[in-house]
């Protein structure tokens, strides 16, 4: 009667011991999840932003760590694994409510995902990784540092031949004046402007893109207002 097989004879079997042990595993699953809460449960969070996103770090981070072990756990084909990197780059952060902040962090988790799902690397180089990336974080993106603002993107009702024009249009029709006004289109068929203006972020506010259709004339400030705001 044979004797029961062991957890390393049916790892060796599936080629599996040779790249990665479960000890192992479990180390770096470790450092990337306490590194994942230090990135987006502290460094992300200390600022406004997308209600959505640490739900794509973690998703990313933790997929790509996956892939990464899947990929390194024994006799795994080469077609497969560029494969998986090939559907990582499809990810786009394609809605408006995500910044170049967001893309940062998201890059971040990407890094960290794959310094820890490296297999057969010393535990000091990815712990070591791990804290270059944090602490470059924490150092850059400084909430003191940092005014949050909120873009709103309009559709004017009318053509402008000035672009000062469409700042005291923004301004009226919000009763404040933007910290900036950008045109990103003008349509002489139809007659419309589109804009992106910049308020101060008011206190609970979210810190996400709104997009709002103006109709209707703007009240005209008055000459004593113009010269206040320039």
């Amino acid at each position: 009667m044979h004797a029961p097989y062991s957890v390393a004879s049916v790892l060796a079997a599936k080629g599996i011991t040779n790249h990665l042990s479960p000890m192992d595993l479990m180390t770096r699953g470790a450092l990337d999840v306490i590194a994942l809460l230090i990135l987006v449960g502290w460094l992300y969070r200390r600022r406004r932003s997308a209600q959505e996103m640490p739900l794509v770090l973690t998703a990313l981070n933790i997929g790509l760590f996956a892939a990464m072990s899947a990929i390194s756990a024994g006799k795994f084909p080469t077609g497969v694994g560029f494969g998986l990197f090939g559907i990582l780059s499809l990810v786009r952060l394609r809605s408006a409510a995500f910044t170049l902040r967001d893309v940062a962090y998201t890059f971040a988790a990407l890094v960290i995902a794959l310094c820890n799902g490296l297999p057969q690397r010393a535990s000091w180089l990815a712990i070591g990784l791990d804290v270059l990336v944090l602490v470059a974080v924490l150092l850059v993106d400084d909430p003191r540092t940092y005014n949050p603002t909120r873009v709103v993107k309009l559709t004017l009702d009318r053509t402008y031949g000035d672009e000062s024009d469409v700042l005291w249009d923004v301004a009226a029709r919000f009763g404040r004046v933007p910290l900036t006004v950008e045109v990103d289109e003008v349509d002489y068929v139809r007659e419309t402007t589109r804009v992106a203006a910049r308020f101060p972020l008011e206190p609970g506010q979210p810190a996400q893109t709104t997009e709002i259709s103006a109709v209707g004339e703007p009240e005209v400030p008055s000459a004593r207002e113009a010269e206040s705001v320039q």
